[in-house]
């Protein structure tokens, strides 16, 4: 019974929709109105620029992070990664918002930093600086998620990387419009870095 409760808090943390909580708080305006109607960390440093962008990233980490370590702090034998898949998977299905949800990988990140805070270090340095080069989130968050599938093969863990890789198939698939538009040059670029909107 404890084990079942801890992943329905779980999911119901990855519900909480912090873009649009964030949009509708501080700028009078429903994310999901604007720009892609995504309501997760991309579509934010779009529409609402990189301070508003950067506390729903901070936030959609947080809950991540949050759910994977539950059952450490209560002691149960789940591992993070498990109660972690069910906020990814209200993130993408979120009970708060018409189960109509973001891409989650935010959220990815955070529950894999709940688990495995230096790999997900050295990753979000990646996912950094593809960022800044590219200015297109959704190219730095695939090319990062690729990697972080295939180094979880090594990390000797192999829960942390099954879930890795099936949280990697399910964003990528949710990146498929994306994918499509980086690949014909006409992927949308956040305001800032080498090759921000702002240039264009």
């Amino acid at each position: 019974m404890s084990n079942i409760l801890i992943i329905v808090v779980a999911y119901l943390l990855g519900s909480i929709p912090s873009g649009v909580w964030v949009g509708k708080l501080f700028f009078k305006i429903d994310i999901r109105e604007h720009g892609s109607g995504n309501m997760g960390t991309t579509n934010t440093f779009r529409v609402l620029g990189v301070k508003a962008g950067t506390i729903v990233m901070i936030l959609d980490i947080a809950k991540g992070t949050l759910a994977a370590l539950l059952p450490v702090w209560l002691g149960l034998g789940l591992h993070p990664m498990i109660t972690g898949i069910f906020a990814v998977l209200g993130h993408v299905y979120p009970i708060f918002a018409g189960f109509n949800g973001g891409k989650a990988v935010a959220t990815t990140a955070g529950i894999a930093l709940g688990a495995q805070p230096l790999f997900v270090a050295i990753l979000i340095a990646l996912w950094a600086g593809i960022l800044y080069l590219s200015s297109m989130v959704s190219l730095a968050s695939i090319i990062t998620l690729v990697v972080a599938a295939v180094a979880s093969l090594f990390i000797g863990d192999w829960i942390f990387a099954v879930i890795v890789w099936i949280a990697m198939i399910l964003i990528v698939v949710r990146h498929r419009s994306n994918i499509e538009r980086i690949r014909k040059g006409e992927e949308n670029r956040v305001p800032f870095g080498r090759n921000s909107s702002k240039k264009s």
